[in-house]
């Protein structure tokens, strides 16, 4: 079959290309899915580039998420049948034609959902989760500040805020996607380049941002401190901006705020029963209609490196999937 492997680790994803693999088969409790949809996440090109914090044994079939179809199932497996639409997501292995997975890690794809938004709603909405509920514990009325707003978690977060009764004040980079910002249901957008530190005490009194959700790090980490409320909570997500941010403890001590990391799969892992609770929910809201991820692009199999790239290249509104 035909699979997007990552051979070497290299900076530019150069070592990773498209493939012939042997075709996988279920073992005892496992599905076999044929992949209509696979999902792209920031941490596939993190992989890739040997910085994450899972590194994979060379090589490895790259991708997190997926959607399809069961076509085999292995011994003991009574969940699923032949034909069920099905999503799941694991650390590696999406990016191909074939994947297995154990029938406990599989989810129906929401009935109005197509394969693609099936295969790409899965991790999104479970970090904005973790982030807001579980590591937050944000309350009805507060004022939640996204950054990275455009990306496939960042509209996932702002759209779970506004389930939760959050006022959603949202950041980007460019003009040209508050739009689409504004349609996924941010309050107010505000453009990064021009600063948002008075921006944000300005539309909440002076106090400040209850929850700043922040994926970005650097200098966006440091000005967010500037503009958090006292017993805030800002949320450590993820270092796009290419910088890890430090801070001198005396700040949060004296302005009362806490510094909160978020790992939203580990959470699951750690503490297996509110992981189960948290995905629980997720799937309910998706098939409730009340969440839907938006797809600025589906692309080919073959077109898995163009894919990653578009993701670098910050220009992405939503998620990227590849189809099958």
């Amino acid at each position: 079959m035909r699979a997007f492997v990552c051979k070497t680790i290299s900076e530019d994803l150069s070592g990773a290309l498209l493939t012939d693999i042997e075709e996988p088969s279920p073992e005892a409790g496992e599905v076999k899915i044929a992949v209509r949809a696979a999902s792209l996440n920031f941490p596939d090109i993190l992989m890739c580039q040997g910085k994450y914090q899972f590194k994979p044994e060379l090589p490895f079939t790259v991708g997190m998420e997926f959607a399809g179809d069961v076509v085999e199932t292995g011994e003991g497996v009574t969940r699923w049948k032949i034909g069920d639409r099905v999503c799941g997501g694991a650390k590696t292995g999406a990016f191909a034609e074939f994947v297995t997975a154990a029938e406990d890690g599989l989810r129906p794809v929401p009935a109005a959902y197509s394969y693609a938004e099936g295969a790409a709603f899965g991790a999104a909405y479970l970090t904005a989760y973790v982030s807001l509920v579980r590591r937050a514990r944000i309350e009805a009325g507060e004022t939640l500040l996204v950054h990275g707003a455009s990306g496939g978690v960042g509209m996932a977060t702002i759209e779970v805020g506004k389930l939760l009764g959050a006022t959603v004040i949202a950041t980007t980079g460019r003009d040209s996607k508050m739009d689409a910002i504004r349609q996924a249901g941010a309050d107010h957008v505000l453009n990064l380049r021009d600063g948002f530190r008075e921006k944000v005490k300005e539309l909440t009194d002076g106090r400040g941002a209850d929850v700043i959700f922040d994926p970005i790090g650097g200098d966006v980490f440091d000005e967010s401190t500037r503009c958090i409320a006292f017993d805030g909570r800002l949320l450590v997500v993820g270092f796009m901006s290419g910088r890890i941010a430090e801070i001198k403890t005396n700040i949060p001590l004296i302005k009362g705020f806490s510094v909160v990391g978020v790992r939203a799969g580990e959470y699951g892992r750690r503490f297996p029963e509110k992981g189960r609770e948290n995905m629980a929910q997720v799937q309910a809201w998706a098939e409730d209609g009340l969440i839907r991820p938006r797809i600025h692009a589906e692309l080919s199999l073959d077109d898995a490196a163009k894919g990653l790239s578009m993701l670098t290249g910050r220009d992405v509104i939503g998620k990227i999937v590849l189809t099958t």
